[in-house]
């Protein structure tokens, strides 16, 4: 008996046409919730919106070049640094960029806060 060599071809085929089908339906459902997220998504009561946190900031922002534990990397150590230069000095630079360091990474109006938080890194 001889099988017919198309049949697992095929149903290869249907299978991953109703594959792709039901994700292109998932896809849809996750593109509204990426919207409301985009937008702003829901906020609930007990968080407080748009409270800085600086650590958390570094953790996403900062630790690619300043390093994880603030050891440094492509860029300087933040160990101590409150010790050589004032919070004023570590804000202008947060804000304004210095040699590899880009400017605008800190919101304005969070500078003062990261730049506290920077500066009682020992």
């Amino acid at each position: 008996m001889n099988r017919n060599p198309i049949i697992p071809f095929l149903l290869i085929a249907v299978f991953g046409l109703g594959l792709i089908f039901f994700l292109s339906l998932e896809g849809l459902d996750n593109s509204k919730e990426m919207a409301k997220e985009e937008k702003g998504g829901e906020q609930t009561g007990g968080e407080t919106a748009g409270a800085f946190e600086p650590e958390g900031f570094y953790k996403q922002t900062c630790a690619g070049c300043h390093g994880g534990n603030f050891e440094g990397g492509a860029g300087p150590s933040l160990k101590g640094i409150g010790g050589k230069l004032s919070k004023d000095e570590i804000k202008d630079i947060i804000t304004h960029g210095k040699g590899a360091m880009p400017p605008g990474l800190v919101p304005a109006e969070n500078a003062d806060a990261m730049a506290d938080w920077v500066s009682k890194i020992k």
